[in-house]
């Protein structure tokens, strides 16, 4: 495995930003390098070390994911190999980790779809038995399967910053109702296309986010990563048990540690400056990663 990278310096492209992991560089006026560092953050801190594999990992998934979906919406790919756009020097840094991509415009819409509930959703519907807007019935559960998959959208925030869950309605004032209602149905039947995919595999995805651009046309566009850990609330098929919390593929134990974690003899106010990582954090954080390569390297189970 490579060493961790948790900046990229790449010197012979302008920087356009610097992500919670991501760092976009400018190729021309039309591309984007978007390089996939090992930065982990949770609480919208961004952690000082790396989780070694993360961002090879992530890359990797993407990528899968980009090509069981592209019959439903194009995505920001050109097909082209990052490493042909930097200098010789520089291949090591973005070789495996790395996407060219279309630059676009960004839609500010956070396309979250829910299939459980989980996480903020299970908090919202406890104070009134509904998720961003959306009504849903009486009596269900932490980790509850949803009669059907809802759109509960947030509004993108600034690095550091928490998105703000939001309403279709808000959508509406935002981009438009056709648009709005364009994200959502897209939304909605990626996901449910990606849920029947890695049950197959024997991984529930409760929920996920994706993000969209426009292009110089006007078109809707699937952009940024899709379906990843970062993205995606992944649980165990065998090990789901509605009424619990599900173990999951993702960085969940590593804020199950920050819990408990102190700063100066005190409890982490989740802000930076972080807690300095042990290294068993470290590999149980990359392990768990590491598990979520079961959907695009596991083989379909029998009847599936």
């Amino acid at each position: 495995m490579n060493p961790a990278l948790h900046t990229s310096q790449i010197h012979s492209l302008p920087l356009l930003a610097r992500g919670k992991v991501r760092d976009n560089y400018a190729v021309g006026e039309d591309r984007i390098l978007m390089v996939a560092s090992d930065r982990i953050s949770a609480f919208d801190v961004i952690m000082d070390q790396p989780i070694p594999g993360k961002g090879q990992l992530l890359t990797q998934m993407a990528l899968w994911w980009f090509g069981q979906l592209g019959d439903i919406v194009p995505n920001h790919l050109t097909g082209e190999a990052p490493e042909s756009v930097v200098a010789p020097g520089e291949v090591a840094q973005v070789a495996g980790r790395s996407m060219l991509v279309r630059r676009l415009k960004p839609v500010p819409i956070e396309a979250v779809v829910r299939g459980y509930l989980a996480g903020s959703g299970w908090k919202e519907y406890q104070q009134g038995q509904s998720v961003c807007g959306v009504p849903l019935p009486p009596g269900l559960r932490n980790a509850s399967r949803l009669p059907a998959p809802i759109y509960t959208p947030a509004a993108k925030a600034a690095v550091g910053e928490h998105d703000e869950n939001i309403t279709y309605a808000r959508t509406v004032e935002m981009v438009g109702p056709e648009l709005a209602a364009r994200i959502r149905d897209v939304s909605i039947r990626l996901y449910q296309r990606a849920a029947e995919v890695a049950l197959a595999r024997g991984i529930i995805i409760a929920d996920t986010k994706f993000e969209f651009g426009l292009d110089a046309d006007g078109q809707l566009v699937l952009m940024d990563e899709v379906l990843t850990p970062d993205s995606s609330r992944y649980w165990p098929a065998d090990q789901y048990r509605e009424g619990t919390n599900p173990p999951s593929f993702d960085k969940q134990y590593l804020r199950d540690w920050l819990e408990s974690a102190r700063v100066n003899g005190q409890p982490w106010a989740k802000t930076p400056p972080a807690p300095r990582l042990p290294d068993e954090v470290i590999a149980q954080t990359a392990a768990k990663y590491r598990e979520a390569l079961r959907i695009p390297t596991a083989q379909l189970r029998k009847g599936a």
